[in-house]
């Protein structure tokens, strides 16, 4: 199965019918259907490794000021306590527990529910140790390679520049620094030059301003350290918005 990084941007995405949410129908209609996905969300940040293990995991509406329309959403995929397990044991660099508890957040619902509206593929969800440097979470990811070959959809969720503090509602387009980075990072990972991209914060001043806390940019590692040998990666919904948000997103293997 291929292994994907989306570009989440606003939770609105969930509910607008825009060029975003049509490039993550796309791309789910034309890869092989998974038997489960394991998503790795920028919105769920932990210390220590966690993955939900809940039958039924229900839907977080965790941002506020949005419209009541947003917070009506539910996204009742099943989830995979089995898959949970097997991931937790894949697992050699961190000892990875099981929460019960814990719900799909809006990085993994409202993508997912573009990419599967019947909400009927399982999903689990892998949690940001943000205790770590980045080259613990691309072994991590490494580690979780055989997913991969068991009908498994690996699912980055986050965005490769996310500037809260520099967004403009007014703006359709990107800032000059923030589309500049955007285009270092798709040099990178064409290249497949992983070293730099783990080493980001060594890619010039534009990287502070690009990716000035870790947690969106991560996800992107963990779909990087999966791509084999003999794989080209693949862009989608290549797009800057709001001044400070990449909505790029990348296709392993697909």
């Amino acid at each position: 199965m291929p292994a994907l990084f989306v570009g989440h941007g606003s939770p609105m995405n969930a509910i607008e019918d825009n060029e975003f949410r049509r490039g993550w129908a796309d791309i789910a209609s034309s890869i092989p259907r998974p038997k489960a996905i394991l998503c790795v969300s920028a919105h769920w940040e932990t210390r220590g490794v966690g993955l939900t293990a809940a039958e039924r995991p229900g839907t977080i509406h965790d941002f506020y000021g949005f419209p009541d329309e947003l917070y009506a959403v539910r996204y009742p995929a099943p989830g995979d306590p089995a898959l949970a397990r097997e991931t937790a044991d894949l697992i050699r660099s961190a000892a990875a527990g099981l929460d019960v508890e814990r719900g799909l957040d809006h990085g993994a619902w409202s993508v997912l529910s573009a990419m599967y509206p019947e909400a009927d593929v399982p999903v689990v969800q892998l949690s940001l140790d943000t205790g770590k440097p980045p080259a613990f979470h691309y072994g991590l990811g490494r580690e979780l390679a055989p997913l991969r070959d068991r009908g498994v959809v690996v699912l980055g969720s986050g965005n490769m520049v996310h500037n809260l503090g520099r967004i403009d509602f007014r703006r359709a387009d990107g800032a000059e620094w923030a589309v500049r980075f955007d285009a270092t990072l798709k040099e990178r990972i064409r290249t497949r030059d992983h070293d730099a991209l783990v080493r980001y914060e060594e890619l010039g001043p534009d990287a502070r301003l690009a990716v000035p806390t870790p947690e969106h940019f991560l996800p992107l590692l963990y779909v990087l350290a999966l791509q084999e040998p003999d794989e080209t990666p693949a862009f989608f919904n290549e797009s800057t918005v709001m001044g400070s948000i990449s909505m790029t997103s990348v296709a392993v293997g697909a």
